[in-house]
């Protein structure tokens, strides 16, 4: 078994997800975060006047699956979640400490 923390923009997050459904992935924790990286924030607008944002919007969903659809997925996934530009996101595989997920 292996978590797969994938980080992505937004607006490629309904991609991914898709994606992750199609491999047979019943349920996953999909979190808003914020990210600071090379980008170095943008400026906004709000009522009038320019703000720096320091922090940019980005979606973290977290997955655990078999060791070969973690394959299949980092794979696949990079395709899928590349803009070309920075700030793209990431794809953490971490393994997992027991041979089977518990059920309750």
């Amino acid at each position: 078994m292996k978590q797969l923390t994938i980080v992505v923009k937004p607006f490629r997050a309904e991609a991914v997800l898709r994606v992750i459904a199609d491999l047979g992935v019943t349920a996953c924790a999909v979190r808003e975060a914020k990210g600071y990286g090379r980008q170095k924030g943008y400026l906004d607008r709000y009522r009038g006047s320019e703000y720096s944002a320091a922090y940019l919007p980005k979606i973290e969903i977290t997955v655990w699956v078999t060791d070969a659809q973690a394959e299949e997925l980092g794979e696949k996934l990079p395709k899928i979640a590349r803009t070309g530009r920075i700030g793209d996101g990431k794809v953490f595989i971490l393994p997992l400490a027991w041979p089977e997920p518990l059920e309750f």
